[in-house]
């Protein structure tokens, strides 16, 4: 009963065997052959972690600018997509987000740990002869720290009372603190913005560029002094924080019933009023981010698909020179399926060992590019299986041909051939 297993087993380390002596014995033909599967290995997975690594690029730097659990409720906002006539249609539609409408989202959204408000505007600011260039002048609520997850990194961020009495104070974004108080320390040194005198509390920690623009370029002002210094009449945006990722749906479902209520819209009437939800953007961008890895993964794998031809030449090369090999195991016993399971072994082999040097090279690969551009590049386990199961997969089906052909040799033909 255990003979047949146990032939079966030896066969398999023989055939293992005797394929890596072939692979050894030709160790510059074996290389060069194996040039197209290991480029083409290596191509997969380096478009994979620069897929994987753009992905948890954006991700990232979304959660840097609008923080975890966190909604924005806004006059022209979208969490997807939108075609040109989609935008002008909620240009049209939707109305100015009012200081009341921020009342009314606080008000009717208990399972929101905060609710605030922010409104920016762009501005020229100099300091003696140091100057920025749009900067983003963000006037905020004193939570706006908490709910977009802020790090300071010097001093600490606007206060409830600064924020209630339109105290002149505020926070600067790591650019604007590097060009207009170089080699100084900024605090409790003013500011001044739009004319007036503002004192520097906080100094936030940077949180470096998304797509070239920098997210450091900014200082945040209390609301109510904002709207001394540019006016009341502009639109919000509000600000919500869930209170846990489990009850962050219903906290959007309530700032969403608080807005329609507030609005009179009844029914199946439109949302007069943009929303974004950061875990929405987050779908968005896996959803694009898979779309290219759709496009752009099977053009790699057609490098494979090259490299499996040149291995299916060099098994047929193999096949013709170790003829009389095939002919003298064929007389004394070997069968059809074991020769035919031999030049299969030896062609497996030979793609799976290229694929683990395309590993190893799209390792050096990726490291290269990440120190070389600071490019996130993320080599994920779902890649690697990939390129290692359709190289092997290649080395089977390229050896097919050659090892049927072995496998029909007659073996007194095979034995005058040498």
């Amino acid at each position: 009963m255990t003979a047949a297993p146990v032939r079966r087993s030896s066969f398999y380390y023989e055939a293992v065997g005797i394929a890596l002596q072939s692979i050894l014995a030709h160790k510059l033909r074996s290389l060069l052959t194996l040039t197209g599967i290991i480029i083409g290995v290596a191509s997969v997975v380096v478009v994979g972690a620069a897929i994987s690594g753009m992905n948890s690029y954006v991700v990232q730097r979304v959660a840097k600018v609008l923080g975890i659990n966190h909604f924005m409720v806004a006059r022209m906002a979208s969490d997807g997509e939108l075609s040109e006539e989609e935008w002008q249609r909620m240009d049209r539609r939707n109305k100015r987000v009012e200081w009341d409408e921020f009342e009314a989202v606080r008000r009717r959204c208990p399972s929101c740990e905060e609710v605030g408000a922010q409104i920016n505007t762009r501005l020229d600011l100099r300091r003696g002869h140091d100057e920025v260039l749009g900067v983003q002048i963000a006037g905020v609520t004193a939570n706006m720290d908490r709910i977009e997850d802020k790090t300071i990194e010097d001093g600490r961020f606007l206060l409830p009372h600064e924020v209630d009495h339109a105290v002149p104070v505020c926070v600067l974004g790591m650019d604007v603190r590097d060009r207009l108080f170089p080699g100084a320390d900024p605090i409790g040194r003013t500011l001044k913005v739009a004319g007036a005198e503002l004192r520097v509390v906080g100094v936030e920690a940077r949180r470096g560029s998304m797509f070239g623009q920098s997210l450091d370029n900014h200082v945040y002002v209390p609301i109510t002094t904002y709207g001394r210094l540019f006016g009341r009449h502009q639109s919000l945006q509000v600000h919500g924080l869930g209170a846990s990722r489990e009850l962050f749906p219903q906290s959007i479902d309530e700032a969403r019933v608080a807005m329609r209520v507030h609005h009179k819209l009844r029914g199946a009437e439109e949302d007069d009023f943009g929303l974004v939800n950061v875990d929405a953007v987050n779908r968005n961008i896996d959803q694009f981010t898979g779309a290219i890895a759709m496009v752009v993964t099977p053009i790699t794998l057609i490098s494979l698909v090259v490299g499996g031809i040149v291995v299916m030449n060099i098994m047929l090369v193999t096949v013709n020179e170790r003829t009389f090999e095939i002919g003298l195991r064929k007389a004394i016993g070997a069968r059809r399926r074991e020769i035919l399971l031999q030049f299969l072994i030896e062609s497996a082999l030979l793609c799976a060992l290229g694929g683990v040097l395309g590993l190893l090279l799209a390792g050096a690969v990726s490291g290269a590019i990440r120190a070389a551009s600071g490019v996130p590049m993320v080599i994920t386990i779902g890649y690697v299986v990939l390129a290692l199961v359709v190289s092997s997969l290649v080395g089977i089906l390229a050896g097919i041909y050659p090892a049927s052909r072995a496998a029909k040799l007659d073996p007194v033909v095979a034995l005058t051939r040498s």
